[in-house]
């Protein structure tokens, strides 16, 4: 399955009601660097196993939802690659959906923001709202598995 995603730094904090907050922690399997990206995923009281591969604005993603049990056992593999955020999802002006990162600990006050589409057209077209700031799709120093990696 391909993603295709950009990915803004936040101007300033949009007016949230109407979107839903979920604590997320990720943790990574695999190193920085690797071209490919293992990562599990807590997000409220669902756990996630993900690969991720590619790089930019269409990447290749697959994920299956795990037991607690399953994550439990691999959590502490991804010991000094970890990281906590609250996420903000709600709707835009133009129909789409924002996902609004607020990081927590280290990482704190990074807040980003991403916006998926169906096709590559789409995601070139995009006009961002005012409160995004600059596009970081294509800067690997906003990769999560980067932040991870920063934030111990």
């Amino acid at each position: 399955m391909q993603e295709i995603e950009k990915k803004f730094l936040v101007h300033s904090m949009p007016d949230l009601t109407g979107a839903t907050k979920t604590l997320v922690r990720q943790g990574y399997l695999t190193v920085t660097g690797d071209s490919t990206q293992l990562r599990l995923r807590q997000k409220g009281d669902h756990h996630f196993l993900t690969l991720k591969g590619g790089e930019g604005l269409i990447r290749t993603e697959r994920e299956c939802e795990i037991s607690k049990s399953q994550f439990d056992t691999f959590w502490p593999e991804t010991d000094g690659r970890r990281l906590e955020k609250e996420r903000w999802t709600g709707p835009l002006i133009d129909g789409h959906t924002f996902e609004l990162d607020v990081f927590l600990g280290a990482l704190s006050p990074l807040r980003l923001v991403e916006v998926e589409f169906e096709t590559e057209q789409m995601a070139h077209a995009f006009e961002p709202p005012d409160w995004f700031g600059a596009d970081v799709t294509y800067d690997p120093r906003y990769k999560n598995s980067q932040l991870a990696a920063q934030s111990h």
